[in-house]
């Protein structure tokens, strides 16, 4: 048995509402958590009388956040293989590396110029010191996939860098994925592969720490879980419509289980997952539902979340480019006032300007560089194809 695609309800390269949401969430908290991370920094007591449980749920979801995304991530490969190359096993080397490259590289290798830059000029924020192995060893780390194992060693960059900690993670998946499926999609050992990442991923996060929180965190196999649940669940999505009956309780399902992981965090039920490593497996499982009952009944976002919907279209040119937005408007909040009663604004202001400069910086640089790559390079045979934001 192979694994082909079987005719889907979405159409052929359109955007699925429901996975824009949930980038749009995800790029949410983890904007809102590195807002807080300035302000505990700076000692501005802004939580000071807030519920405990408001506060964990709305500045605490970094982590959840990016477990989000890999997830998402994912499903959406796997459904862009499958309708680009109908088997796994028909995966082209070629086609699929050059579609990584020309979504992922323009902007991180701009990033990386950038950051480069501002390092020699010796701004604060942003220079890369000599106890976290300086310049050059963190530019060797991003362009080969592990500044989460420098992070590891060393201790945490600059934030503009921390941040490439994920990509590190999700881009060594897709390393090995195409051979991978090629060659395990023939001896049906595909879906065991990923099954097996699911179960490893709380195990990474537990016994494979050994007493190091940042790896806890950052280590590969912590994330990979996520990973493969969306691969599954794209394999799953495309072999077996449900009926709407039937997603509709998926849905409710998954929503259920994203909500107790994301907003009670404080719950002893919560905190035994956690110290199992079994709450960001559960959440990936949550959102998992959540992708296959979007991608399989076409919903329709209301109007009223299409400021989420964007922020979830742009979420690689935000998550790559935030960072600047937030040690600006940071800097200029510490600058005005310090007050407490700022701090929203401050909150707003990142939100809505980080969204904002992640679409400019996609219109105008990712997304034509990218059509560009693929237009330049691609084969012949994949000529119908165009470029895709997965």
């Amino acid at each position: 048995m192979t694994f082909s695609r079987q005719p889907a309800s979405t159409p052929h390269g359109a955007r699925i509402d429901g996975i824009d949401l949930l980038r749009g969430l995800a790029i949410f908290f983890v904007l809102m958590n590195h807002v807080n991370v300035r302000l505990l920094i700076a000692k501005i007591p802004y939580t000071t009388g807030l519920p405990r449980q408001l506060i964990g749920a709305l500045v605490w979801n970094g982590q959840p956040g990016v477990q989000i995304f890999f997830a998402i991530s994912g499903f959406l490969i796997t459904t862009t293989a499958l309708r680009r190359w109908t088997d796994l096993s028909q995966v082209s080397l070629r086609g699929f590396y050059l579609m990584r490259f020309a979504r992922i590289a323009p902007l991180l290798i701009l990033l990386l110029a950038i950051l480069s830059t501002f390092h020699f000029a010796g701004l604060h924020d942003f220079v890369v010191t000599a106890k976290t192995g300086g310049l050059w060893q963190a530019l060797f780390a991003a362009l080969t996939l592990h500044i989460n194992v420098l992070e590891a060693r060393r201790g945490y960059l600059p934030g503009n860098w921390d941040i490439l900690w994920s990509l590190s993670i999700e881009e060594m998946f897709y390393l090995f994925f195409p051979l991978v499926s090629r060659l395990f999609a023939r001896v049906k050992l595909f879906m065991p592969l990923l099954a097996t990442f699911v179960l490893i991923g709380p195990f990474a996060r537990t016994v494979l720490v050994h007493d190091n929180p940042l790896w806890k965190e950052y280590s590969y196999l912590g994330g990979m879980d996520a990973i493969a649940l969306g691969c599954l669940t794209a394999l799953a999505s495309a072999r077996f419509p449900l009926s709407r009956r039937v997603l509709r309780g998926i849905a409710l399902a998954g929503a259920a289980l994203a909500i107790f992981i994301l907003c009670f965090a404080a719950q002893p039920a919560n905190l035994a997952l956690e110290r199992t490593g079994l709450d960001m497996t559960v959440l990936a499982l949550a959102i998992c539902f959540l992708i296959a009952a979007a991608a399989q009944t076409n919903w329709t976002s209301p109007r009223v979340l299409r400021p989420l919907l964007l922020l979830g279209q742009y979420s690689y040119e935000v998550y790559l480019t935030h960072m600047f937005v937030v040690f600006a408007l940071f800097h200029l909040y510490l600058l005005a006032s310090r007050h407490v009663a700022a701090v929203p604004v401050l909150f707003l202001s990142v939100i809505v300007i980080s969204g904002l400069f992640g679409g400019f910086v996609a219109r105008t640089f990712s997304e034509p560089l990218n059509h560009l790559i693929r237009m330049r390079w691609r084969s012949p045979q994949q000529a119908h194809h165009s470029a895709e934001r997965v």
